[in-house]
Formats: C-alpha cells, structure tokens, sequence
C-alpha cells in the first residue's frame, strides 16, 4: 500500500518554519484535525507546500476561500513521482479514510465492458459496467461507453448470433425481428437453428474474442484458400471482401481490451526517489503491491534485476526447473480446474469440443470470481491508459513475463530530462 509516509506537526505560531520543511513538488496530503470525531482532509496536489499554504496560512483579508488554520493538528504527505502513483495513494488513502463515499468522492465509474452472457440458454452480446461472478464472459476494458458500443456493433454484425432481450420459446409461428430477416442471426426464436448450432457460433464468438481475432482471420483465410483451389473465384472474392471487413473491424481493438481476468501487465513509472522507478503489476485487472527498483543501490549490490522482478511477478516459477513460457498455459490451467472441477467419465472428445457444451463454455471462458476491488482497478486502469498524453509505459504478459522488455523500458524512463534552466517555449504555464 502506498502509505503517506511523512508527517509534520503543525504549530501557528511557527508556521513559517513549517511550509519551509514542506517540498514544492506533486503528491496527496492529508491534513489532521485536532478533533479526534472529525474527518481529515484529503486532496492531491501539483505542489504539496502551495496546497499547505493556502489552507493553513493566515487571510490577510476577509475571504470565503477555505481556511483549516485553526483546526489542522498536522499534515501526512507523500511526494509522488507520477500521475499514476498520485492516483493510486489518492485511491487508497480514500479507501482507508473514507470507506463509504470514496467512489464519489475520487469520480470512479465502472469501465464499459462487453459481456457474452454464457448463463442464458442462449447467449448473447451486450454492454455493461457491471462485473458479477456468474460465469459470463468480460471482455474490455473501453475507453467509454460510446467507444464499447461502438465495437460491439461492428463486431456483433461479423456473427450471426442474437441481439434481442425477449425470452427464446422456439415457437415457429414467431415472427422473427430485422436481424433474422437480413439473414444476420440464426433466429432460434422461431427454430430456425438447433442448440447445437446456435452453441456453435457463440463458441466462435468467444474464441475470437480471446484469441485477439486471429481464430477468425485465419478461418476465413482457410476458407479462401479452399474456395480458390476449387476455382470459385466469386466466392473466394466475397470471402476476401469478408476479411477484409474483418480486418477493419480489429484494426480498432485496442491493447487493454481483452478478458479482464487475463489483464496481466506491468506499469512502469518515474518515482520521486532519484533512479528509481514504480512497477506496479496487474494480475488478473488487479493491481498488485507496487515494487520500487532503486538502480543506485541495485548497482552495487549482487542482485540480478531480472531475479528480482521474477520473484514478484511469478513466484510459484523458477528458472532452473521451469521454461518461462509454460507459466502462462500452466497458471491458466490451474485457473480453469480450480474453478469447475473436470466431469469423471468425460471422453477426449467432450472435452475438445468446449465450444458446443454451454457448460463447459462457462468453465472455459466465464469469470468464476469478481472480488470487490476488481471493477475499481479497471476503472482506475483505463483512466490512465486512455489519458492524454499518458505517462510511464504499460507492457503485457502474453506467453511469458517479457523480462528485457522491462529492463529497456526502465533505461528509457531514467533517460535524463531537460532541467528547469532550460527555457520555456511560448504559449506554456506552470501547473497548478
């Protein structure tokens, strides 16, 4: 936890020896009452000892502006480095202070995600902010709503599965809606597939999704290629024009969207101590304690730095005993037996057609727990993502932990920046 780790007492007769020992750089506050029943006073700033100065130096005047001289007891403060470390002591100082209104009072709102809803007998696709442990698949986080529906529309008209909300009875003397008419949905609502078909193209749909479009591309790639040895060019032609569409589809994924329990990243920030820097882990969309690489000490010290992250970030590995690259299919395994026990009696072949059993789609593909926490570090992860311009660098996990990847992103952050005697370029201000 990112604790506020300096404090100094605050005295009004020597007020001046108090903002003095205050540093002028960003970070969060908290101001103490010496009232024990009332609350502290929380904020973040771009300048810790400006914030102190307007909130506890004496009014020369009669002002309506916020004045805590009279009731401060002293002040916790922790200078960050970065806006991402900002946030998240922001984060958890309001968790701890503040437990029933922290939502508000920080703005957090859950990210849009798309959500294949592998409960219902027949499943379908649709956006939503809210996260439940009930066996659906979660598939984001989106920059906002509009961005979310946006991808589900174009990626929804790629499948042929339903988008209505009414209970499917399979009455054939049912109407049907416009998606059925334009041959765009297989229609189960008035029997115009079977179970085991319409399970089939949602066992397409998700293996799409988690296969980051590549188990699409590559089955109309197939079928195109089949198509052309057989000399129908006019089919092959529209199977092109297909992928095409396709491809234009995916071409807006972006590198955060994907299972939400599959986030698996690391962020890297600037930290305030010199040559240093944060890695925050995400495991899981969780994020995970910060580890703070000090290289000024790391150089003088027989420590490998690669070692050090591998004991964070994968601790049940080692490597002498195991390939990094089996980490990720192991742990995936291991995810997916814990969460629904294999059928005693099932046959090779029931288990590799996962996709045409809802059961086992659930088992598979579904989100078997969703802790408290977990749609508040996404909504705090994409606001950072999404921001503009956006600090630090983010890198994935995908078969393994990119362990040099890591190392050459730290060198980039420790590059040396221009200092403050540079001159500033017309048209800029200093934050406040």
């Amino acid at each position: 936890m990112l604790e506020l780790d300096c404090r100094l007492q605050f005295v009004p007769e020597f007020d001046a020896d108090f903002f003095n020992c205050m540093p002028s750089r960003p970070g969060v506050l908290l101001l103490e009452m010496r009232d024990a029943k009332a609350k502290p006073y929380l904020a973040r700033t771009a300048d810790i000892r400006r914030a102190a100065e307007r909130l506890l130096l004496a009014p020369g005047a009669p002002s309506k502006r916020l004045n805590l001289r009279d009731v401060v007891a002293g002040i916790h403060y922790r200078v960050s480095g970065s806006k991402f470390e900002q946030m998240l002591t922001m984060y958890e100082q309001a968790r701890k202070y503040f437990p029933d209104r922290y939502g508000s009072l920080l703005r957090l709102r859950p990210s849009a995600l798309l959500k294949i809803n592998l409960r219902n007998e027949y499943p379908r696709g649709y956006v939503t902010r809210r996260i439940r442990a009930d066996g659906g698949f979660y598939f984001g986080p989106f920059a906002s709503r509009r961005a979310a529906e946006a991808f589900s529309e174009s990626f929804l008209d790629l499948f042929k599965t339903r988008r209505c909300q009414i209970k499917i009875r399979r009455d054939p003397a049912f109407p049907g809606c416009i998606y059925s008419e334009m041959k765009m949905c297989l229609a189960p609502c008035f029997a115009g597939c079977s179970k085991q078909e319409y399970d089939v193209e949602v066992g397409r749909v998700l293996e799409t999704l988690d296969s980051g479009g590549s188990f699409l591309i590559k089955e109309i790639q197939a079928q195109r290629e089949a198509a052309s040895e057989a000399l129908h060019f006019e089919k092959a032609a529209a199977l092109h024009k297909r992928l095409e569409k396709v491809s234009g589809t995916l071409r807006g994924w972006g590198e955060l969207t994907r299972r939400i329990d599959e986030i698996d990243a690391v962020i890297l920030q600037r930290a305030a101590e010199e040559k240093t820097i944060v890695v925050f882990p995400v495991q899981a969309g969780i994020l995970a304690e910060p580890l703070f690489l000090r290289f000024a000490e790391l150089s003088t010290e027989p420590k490998s730095v690669e070692g050090i992250l591998r004991a964070v970030l994968d601790p049940q590995t080692s490597f002498a005993h195991r390939k990094p690259s089996e980490s990720k299919v192991d742990s995936s395994a291991e995810i997916n037996s814990s969460a629904q026990p294999q059928e005693e009696g099932a046959s090779p072949q029931s288990q590799a057609q996962k996709s045409d059993v809802p059961a086992s789609n659930r088992s598979r593909y579904g989100l078997q727990s969703a802790p408290p926490e977990l749609a508040e570090h996404l909504s705090l992860l994409s606001r950072w993502f999404y921001s503009k311009p956006r600090e630090g660098e983010i890198l994935f996990r995908e078969d393994s932990w990119p362990y040099r990847r890591i190392l050459r992103a730290c060198n980039r952050l420790l590059a040396p920046t221009p200092g403050p005697t540079q001159e500033p370029q017309p048209g800029t201000q200093s934050a406040t």
